[in-house]
């Protein structure tokens, strides 16, 4: 042929091959090493049976095609189609591919490929500029023809969609049981409880034991790194029955509310099918917290007062960072002074300090601020020796123990009121104002709609607006009234818990002990270099030590 334009010669050289349902060829024979790949979505019987099937029908269709050589077949079980990350089977064959050790690969439908668009067509683009060809037999598509992209964009759209449709049935599903009070346990990971003869939570002695020392040292004051130094120390099993502990561990099952009975269901969510990213639900899903649903470890009380010990110590920072005056200090599970100690002139805590003299060691607290800044924010705080104060605590607690009755007056009758009209009253309160809730709720609905076909009408919009401003009254004062309900019990628990302990002593204390102090003690204020005031938990109670 010549072009007439230019003058040139062209000479049109024919194709010799068909790029249909084989591949540019890469073996010098013309074979083509052809794999097969499937999968099924469950691993119940009757798909494991479907994908027994799937394995034999490719083993003897490549058999049965003399340009075909099997390269092999790969085959997930009971895996989701929307991620590649966990289909082992085929990364493997997709790793195969990338070798060049595969030509061709059969496969029943775009659905059993991949679920998910993205990934199937990044996955059919990578293979097809390798020259490796995919068959959807289902759908009659092969990747290496012109009009594969568009069928195959087509069919993995309706397959994602098809997942996602299935992911929001199983979602609604879950969102019913929960509602119903259904708990699903992980027996495996959960320290204390074992699979029932009826399937239901049963307490193993052994390790519920293990349960309640936990929470026991962490009430005495222990930090979770000195529980877990101590478990190990004592070769105390995990629940994967390894003797090797985690600090993280630990606080999970302090914060965990199955050891007092109940459960806290959708803690967390699924965002989507497709991403499958796990998140904490911070509010964006309703939750639903089932009481007594199974046998407790350790009393509601306990647990109570754990999570409020919890919050109290990480509210507190560290003091001493250059140029930062604060009142607050961080947690210390080895001494509980540290907390408790404080300056009387500045408010500041004092801090355990070695002094080296002549040799001699000597063991004396100081106040922070005067430490750090000298006296720019404090002027007269008194350097105290750690024996005399240790011996004023155990003075002060002697004497709160021999008049305990005489002290604390008519503080302990609170405990008595713990089941009595006072909480019942306050129970009946709760309960009222939520079904004066429920009736806003209701009235708020029928106002919104009345609104929304009226929207000029002022009076409407303002009581709209008055009805939600009552309704946000009424839930704060339940939230206030809920709290107050949980501090008075944690208190009460703590109070008769202390009474009954003094009441078992049948000689005083004779020495410093760091559980005892944090048990017994809110706050010890340094008045000067001589005196010592003695501030005990949960009563009004304040006894003026000598240091000696």
């Amino acid at each position: 042929m010549v072009n007439s334009q230019s003058g040139k010669r062209i000479q049109i050289i024919p194709a010799t091959k068909n790029a249909g349902t084989e591949n540019a060829l890469k073996r010098s024979d013309g074979i083509l090493r052809a794999a097969a790949y499937c999968r099924v979505s469950t691993d119940k019987e009757e798909q494991l049976n479907s994908y027994e099937a799937q394995k034999a029908y490719y083993t003897q269709r490549i058999a049965e095609n003399p340009n075909w050589e099997l390269a092999g077949i790969f085959a997930d079980e009971g895996l989701s189609g929307t991620s590649l990350k966990k289909r082992k089977e085929f990364n493997r064959m997709i790793a195969a591919c990338k070798r060049g050790r595969i030509d061709l690969i059969l496969t029943k439908s775009v659905s059993r490929f991949a679920r998910n668009t993205v990934d199937c067509l990044e996955t059919v683009r990578m293979l097809k500029a390798n020259g490796i060809g995919v068959i959807f037999e289902k759908e009659n598509i092969n990747t290496l023809t012109q009009s594969s992209e568009f069928m195959i964009t087509l069919f993995s759209g309706f397959a994602q969609a098809e997942s996602e449709s299935l992911s929001k049935n199983v979602a609604w599903g879950k969102q019913k049981s929960m509602e119903a009070g259904n708990v699903v346990f992980q027996f495996t990971r959960l320290l204390g409880y074992r699979r029932g003869a009826d399937d239901k939570p049963e307490i193993v002695p052994e390790e519920a034991e293990t349960v309640r020392r936990i929470y026991r040292r962490y009430l005495e004051g222990a930090s979770t790194h000195i529980i877990k130094a101590e478990l190990e120390q004592d070769n105390v099993p995990t629940a994967l029955g390894i003797q090797r502990w985690d600090a993280g561990v630990i606080k999970s099952i302090l914060k965990n509310e199955k050891y007092c009975g109940d459960a806290l269901l959708q803690k967390t969510y699924v965002t989507d099918c497709i991403s499958k990213k796990v998140k904490k639900n911070n509010g964006e899903r309703p939750m639903y917290y089932i009481q007594d649903n199974h046998p407790a470890i350790v009393p509601r009380e306990i647990y109570r007062r754990v999570q409020e010990e919890m919050a109290r110590r990480s509210g507190k920072r560290r003091v001493a960072q250059k140029y930062v005056k604060t009142e607050q200090s961080k947690y210390s599970g080895k001494y509980a002074l540290t907390e408790l100690l404080v300056c009387g002139e500045c408010g500041t805590q004092y801090r355990r300090v070695t002094w080296s003299r002549g040799g001699k060691k000597r063991i004396v607290w100081r106040c922070i601020s005067r430490l750090e800044y000298g006296t720019q924010f404090c002027h007269n705080s008194p350097t105290i020796q750690e024996e005399k104060l240790h011996s004023a605590i155990v003075t002060a607690l002697n004497k709160y123990a021999a008049n305990q009755e005489e002290l604390c007056g008519s503080a302990y009758d609170l405990i008595k009121l713990a089941q009595g009209d006072e909480v019942e009253d306050k129970a009946v309160s709760i309960l009222s104002l939520k079904h004066k809730l429920e009736n806003i709720n209701r009235k708020q609905a029928k106002l919104l709609d009345i609104v929304l076909e009226d929207m000029e009408n002022e009076a409407l919009v303002a009581e709209l607006k008055k009805v939600k401003e009552e309704k946000q009254q009424l839930q704060e004062w339940i939230k206030t009234l809920e709290n107050e309900g949980v501090y008075n019990a944690n208190k009460q628990s703590r109070m008769k818990e202390v009474k009954e302990w003094l009441d078992e002593q049948e000689v005083g204390f004779r020495e410093y002990d760091n559980v005892i102090t944090r048990k017994m003690i809110e706050r010890i204020e340094v008045v000067d270099s001589e005196t010592i005031r003695v501030k005990f938990r949960d009563v009004e109670v304040v006894i003026e030590q000598t240091l000696v």
